[in-house]
């Protein structure tokens, strides 16, 4: 499994910790906002915002939160843009880092990103300074049902998937890995063998990956950490190979 699978998981098991800090809602209501923006303000009509209001609505975000950022993603809310941007950059430790954010404000966010890696003895880089160490893929998160591992890894061995990952928390989802042209033709396939696709994105995969050693590891899990709270940041990728075990004595 790679390091950001490993390090995606485990920011799914501090969901509730993110909704107590505040910060959840805000990037539940920044992809709607841009799920709109990007398609249909119809969630029928638009997967990528069906998929995101089922997310929010799993966390209990009110029902009048979600109709706003819809109206605003399709320009009939306030007129503060909402744009995607990706940042890059080493972390402590050397560790390579790509950031995606979301932000109305590029400046601020720029800066408070910078501030982040600074504090953390890494350095905020220019576009493509660490792109070349990582691999544009389709990300999506299936919800498995009640299939068997082996009926389930049998049945997303499509064309264009590059590897299947089985949460190992338990049963029920799922991470599948595209060629980037492929994610859309892979989820239409999924969802016609009736499996419930959760989340789906164009993101990135580190080539080669690093495991720091024990005594530096608390210093990479504090950065990542301080970066997925940052209510601007929609996801984390890293070369990080995160050991669960050093891990777990951290937590």
């Amino acid at each position: 499994m790679s390091g950001h699978s490993k390090w995606h998981n485990i920011k799914l098991r501090k969901g509730k910790a993110d909704a107590e800090r505040g910060a959840l809602f805000t990037k539940l209501s920044k992809e709607i906002i841009l799920a709109a923006k990007a398609g249909s303000p119809d969630p029928e009509a638009n997967s990528r915002l069906k998929m995101a209001v089922e997310k929010a609505r799993a966390a209990n975000m009110p029902t009048e939160n979600i109709r706003r950022a819809i109206a605003r993603g399709s320009a009939q809310g306030d007129d503060r843009d909402i744009d995607e941007i990706r940042y890059e950059g080493y972390g402590p430790h050397g560790i390579a880092v790509v950031v995606d954010a979301a932000t109305d404000n590029r400046n601020r966010t720029a800066a408070e990103l910078r501030y982040l890696f600074s504090r953390h003895e890494g350095t905020l880089g220019e576009t493509g300074s660490v792109a070349w160490m990582f691999e544009s893929r389709g990300l999506l998160e299936v919800d498995t049902g009640a299939r068997t591992e082996e009926e389930f890894m049998e049945s997303a061995l499509v064309d264009g998937v590059i590897d299947v990952r089985l949460d190992e928390d338990g049963p029920g989802s799922a991470e599948v890995v595209t060629e980037p042209g492929a994610l859309s033709s892979v989820s239409r396939a999924l969802s016609e063998q009736g499996f419930r696709i959760t989340s789906a994105w164009l993101g990135v995969e580190p080539k080669t990956v690093v495991t720091p050693p024990g005594t530096t590891m608390r210093d990479v899990v504090t950065f990542l950490e301080a970066l997925e709270e940052h209510e601007d940041v929609q996801r984390v990728y890293s070369n990080v190979e995160l050991d669960e075990e050093h891990l777990e004595a951290l937590m």
